[in-house]
Formats: structure tokens, C-alpha cells, sequence
């Protein structure tokens, strides 16, 4: 969604209040999920612009819905995941270093808020995902879920192949 600000910027308003739905599932859709990750559309966007004595800031919420699997124990998860954007709107060829990721930059009186939802989406979503804080995760020689107990694997400590080596140092004294 771009947003025209021609009326804030000109002070005929002082606020700008938007709400819309991003559609996920759609192949033009900005918002690309990281692997093994699906996001059930839309993406719920409320937010406002203000502009105080020329000092304009952009404020949102994004509620995505998503499912994907413990990062653990493999196990489908789903949940909901709810971003909050704040930031300052400068004025395209006002700033030193446009890059700054503090501003949010309005060009021709427009501003494009699909580009910094979908930016920031994908910053703060989390890049592993659990079932629960404590999950077990899996046995790595059988793969059981260690979540419903512990495996009959032998508990035999395993040496690392690397320093097998000093464990035969170990071994001759």
C-alpha cells in the first residue's frame, strides 16, 4: 500500500489512519516466508501517521499467522506473530545517509509502507521456532522424540573423532 501524505505534509490534517490486509498467497505477494515457513494470508496492517509541528512519524501493527515445524522435534506448529513499527518519515534528499535504518523515506509525498512491513517482517520474525521452551528435541543416533521419554539408545559418551586423539594420550598413562 502507498500511502499519499500530501495532506499531512501541507498540515491540512495531523493524522493519517490506514488499515488493510496484504495478501500472502498471491505470486506478486512482496512477502516471501523463510524455509519451511507458510504464512496464511492476509497480513493484518493498522497503523497511523502523525505529524507533529513537522515532525512525522509512522506507527503500525502486523498480525501474520503462520505455520511451520519445531525447530527441535519436527513437530507442526502454528501460531500468530504480531510486528510493531515505529519510525521517523523523512523527506526524499533530506538525509546524509538514506540507508539509516531509524527514518523511513517519503518520496514525491508518497510512502511506501508494503516495502518497510515486508523489510521488517522478515528482520524480526523468528528464525527458529519451538513447540513449547522446553522441548527435548530428537535422539540423534535413533530419532526419537525425546519429548515422550528417553530413547534406548546406549548412553555410551561419545567422543569427538577430532580429538579422539587425546583421548588415547588419556588412555597411556
Amino acid at each position: 500500500m502507498v500511502l499519499d501524505l500530501t495532506s499531512l505534509v501541507s498540515g491540512k490534517v495531523n493524522s493519517l489512519d490506514f488499515e488493510y490486509d496484504l495478501d500472502t498467497d498471491s505470486e506478486e505477494s512482496p512477502l516471501i516466508p523463510p524455509d519451511d515457513v507458510s504464512f496464511a494470508p492476509p497480513v493484518h496492517v493498522k497503523g497511523t501517521v502523525v505529524n507533529t509541528a513537522g515532525y512525522i512519524t509512522l506507527s503500525f501493527t502486523a498480525e501474520l499467522k503462520y505455520s511451520t515445524h519445531c525447530a527441535r522435534c519436527l513437530k507442526d506448529i502454528s501460531g500468530k506473530f504480531i510486528l510493531t513499527f515505529n519510525r521517523t518519515v523523512a523527506n526524499s534528499g533530506t538525509l546524509q545517509d538514506e540507508d539509516n535504518d531509524a527514518y523511513v523515506i517519503m518520496k514525491n509525498g508518497k510512502l511506501d509502507i508494503d516495502r518497510e512491513l515486508v523489510e521488517e517482517l522478515l528482520l524480526e520474525f523468528p528464525s527458529k521456532l519451538l513447540c513449547e521452551e522446553e522441548c527435548a528435541g530428537l535422539c540423534p543416533k535413533c530419532g526419537k522424540n525425546l519429548n515422550f521419554g528417553p530413547c534406548d539408545c546406549p548412553k555410551k559418551k561419545e567422543i569427538d573423532p577430532r580429538l579422539a586423539i587425546l583421548q588415547k594420550l588419556l588412555e597411556n598413562d
